[in-house]
């Protein structure tokens, strides 16, 4: 079966838009530009912190093909997921279920994106960093957008693993390997995402029910994702700790980024102490979890902007000396 009747079978050939209508701002929207801005930009901190020297046009080719491979991953998970999307408020805008892009035109420009950015990584960077990519891309297309995003609730959990490789690609760009710093760095992201994407799906739980996608607050409820949101949390802060003492982060790093974790705590807190029970509990725990959701971004950005600023600017003072 092709790819576009699988997207034909989902969508009704009524949905499906007629070849010719996108523009390139269509595609463009099929790679997830606010998603891969975040990708590339903890890609750049790996690339930074690693040890080691490496050539700035490579560097700078290293950080368009993580751009491109998280396009491509974003343009497969549109393609494989527009019978989903039309369904939610959130997504029914995207431009294959809006009509402007068929479901044949994002899959070609998806394999085609994924193809030519492991083989210019391959080609311009290294083998390991080309590996992780091609892994990064078959992850997040395969495993978690079809194999986990619709039959498990612990999808957010084992599918975040695909958001957290790109700081462990830009280490190996430089040093060809994947050694215990670049493992924090993607456990960070891994440990980050539960909370991150929990507290959205509470507030877009309706959503993720109508469409028949099994987040936690739709199959296990409210209350039992509150209490993960806090438990992921609680785990979270730790794992941001430690690389300062494991050397490769400072005492900048390490203030504020315990900082940042407490105030973390607190918005984690506040959703897990909230309730639905009635329609004025129910705004009030959407309330909490909007604001530990937005917050969540830019703890992410502030954390991995200490790390990289002690980096670049060598502000480095190993924790601990």
């Amino acid at each position: 079966m092709s790819d576009s009747s699988i997207a034909s079978e989902r969508l009704g050939s009524e949905a499906l838009p007629q070849s010719g209508m996108a523009s390139p701002r269509d595609y463009f929207e099929l790679l997830k530009p606010r998603v891969m801005s975040l990708v590339v930009f903890t890609g750049l901190v790996g690339l930074v912190v690693a040890p080691g020297h490496i050539n700035p046009v490579i560097a700078f080719t290293a950080l368009l093909c993580i751009a491109i491979g998280a396009g491509a991953s974003g343009a497969l998970n549109m393609w494989y997921d527009a019978d989903i999307d039309a369904k939610m408020a959130r997504t029914a805008n995207r431009p294959i279920p809006a009509g402007r892009v068929t479901p044949g035109e994002a899959f070609a420009w998806g394999i085609t994106l994924s193809v030519g950015s492991v083989l210019t990584m391959a080609l311009a960077v290294n083998n390991t960093a080309a590996f992780l990519l091609a892994f990064t891309i078959f992850f997040y297309a395969v495993i978690y957008t079809m194999g986990l995003k619709r039959r498990t609730p612990q999808n957010i959990v084992i599918g975040g693993a695909a958001g957290a490789f790109p700081p462990m690609i830009g280490w190996a760009a430089v040093t060809g390997n994947v050694t215990i710093p670049s493992i924090v760095l993607f456990l960070i992201i891994f440990m980050w995402t539960p909370p991150h994407f929990w507290a959205l799906a509470l507030f877009r739980s309706k959503d993720y029910k109508d469409a028949g996608v099994p987040m936690l607050p739709v199959v296990a409820g409210e209350a039992e994702t509150r209490r993960q949101i806090l438990i992921y949390s609680v785990l979270l802060v730790p794992v941001t700790l430690a690389p300062g003492f494991l050397g490769f982060a400072g005492f900048i790093y390490t203030g504020v980024t315990a900082v940042l974790g407490a105030v973390f705590l607190v918005f984690a807190w506040r959703v897990f102490a909230s309730r639905a029970d009635t329609d004025v509990a129910k705004a009030a725990q959407d309330k909490a979890a909007k604001h530990l959701f937005a917050y969540s971004i830019l703890y992410l950005f502030l954390l991995f902007s200490t790390l990289l600023v002690e980096h670049a600017f060598g502000f480095s003072i190993p924790f601990g000396m």
